[in-house]
């Protein structure tokens, strides 16, 4: 799935493909001239649906690469991504390459902006999360003819290479520990999720396995915005009034799961005994934790830093052909939230 073989697309390329000169073209692209909106529309179009990136690299080195990797990642206010750039960092600093950080908020519409940018100064390889992407941004990696590294989720199909964890599986096993603890009335707190894939994924896995189990989600939370204690507490402070009835609560990730054990714990609630905790990351804000949360590692600095490898290697001039999907193996810990059985 290398792209190393494409040739790069041209103006005349963007040119036949949208009816119009080849110095309309140029002028469109450099936001340069006197252009109809009509025709500027028409190439701007041609150029999205091809691909096309102009190359910001003048003169001799035109036809070359920078020493430069670009990682885009949604955020760098989750605590998941920073481990992951910790990983891609130490790999790179052994080598000439240099990472060269852009962030997309979870919006398809500021990925494409993202990498149209970077991809313009011609990277010699691109890191980016997940393997969901808008049509043009899709097109942009394909066409870019360098490696690209799609991190954090193998569930799909990636462009060149992916490396990362199934949150599919994850969600799965992850409701095989509780439904062995003997958990039944089980209540859900997560982001809402139409971006954010890789927690549909899980939620997927989990409520699957659940369900042959004969057990329904019997309540579900869903917020937007940061993950954050205080909002971890408000939801569960919610879903305990409104179903106390439930026995377990499986939280998307560490930060709201945290919020909730406090809750718990000051409302003196028995904890794995009247109700069990869960939540996803293995982050060490954890380890400061009155109990030990229930939570399964996501492999973050691993990706980092496996993706950083195949970057390097291709760079170098070495066979990575076996290396299209790089799965990892993400670890459950039980912690002081979940029952022993």
């Amino acid at each position: 799935m290398t792209n190393d073989h494409k040739r790069p697309l041209t103006l005349r390329d963007v040119s036949e493909a949208s009816g119009v000169s080849e110095m309309t073209v140029s002028r469109v692209l450099r936001n340069k001239g006197d252009v109809s909106d009509a025709t500027r529309q028409k190439v701007q179009d041609a150029a999205k649906r091809l691909g096309y990136v102009p190359n910001k690299i003048a003169g001799a080195l035109a036809s070359s690469h920078v020493n430069l990797v670009a990682v885009i990642i949604p955020s760098l206010g989750n605590m998941v991504f920073p481990e992951v750039l910790a990983g891609i960092s130490e790999v790179l600093e052994d080598t000439e390459l240099q990472p060269v950080v852009g962030v997309t908020d979870y919006m398809p519409e500021k990925e494409e902006k993202v990498l149209f940018e970077m991809l313009s100064w011609r990277p010699s390889g691109v890191i980016i999360a997940g393997l969901e992407h808008s049509e043009a941004s899709r097109a942009m990696l394909r066409q870019s003819g360098i490696p690209v590294v799609e991190i954090m989720d193998i569930d799909g199909e990636p462009i060149d290479t992916c490396v990362g964890i199934s949150h599919r599986r994850a969600g799965r096993k992850m409701a095989e520990e509780i439904i062995s603890a003997g958990y039944k009335r089980i209540g859900f707190m997560g982001t809402k999720m139409p971006l954010d894939h890789r927690a549909r994924k899980r939620f997927e896995g989990f409520t699957r396995t659940l369900a042959k189990a004969g057990i329904e989600i019997a309540d579900q939370e869903f917020y937007s915005g940061g993950s954050a204690l205080a909002k971890g507490r408000e939801m569960t402070a919610k879903m305990i009034t409104r179903s106390p009835d439930l026995d377990f609560l499986y939280y998307s990730n560490d930060m709201i799961g945290a919020g909730g054990l406090l809750y718990l714990l000051e409302q003196g609630i028995d904890i794995p005994g009247q109700i069990g905790l869960a939540a996803f990351n293995g982050v060490e804000l954890l380890d400061g934790l009155p109990r030990r949360l229930a939570t399964m590692d996501a492999c973050r600095r691993e990706i980092g830093v496996k993706a950083a490898q195949i970057i390097a290697a291709r760079n170098a001039g070495l066979d990575t052909e076996n290396e299209t999907v790089v799965t990892l193996s993400p670890k459950l810990t039980a912690g002081d939230t979940l029952r022993r059985t």
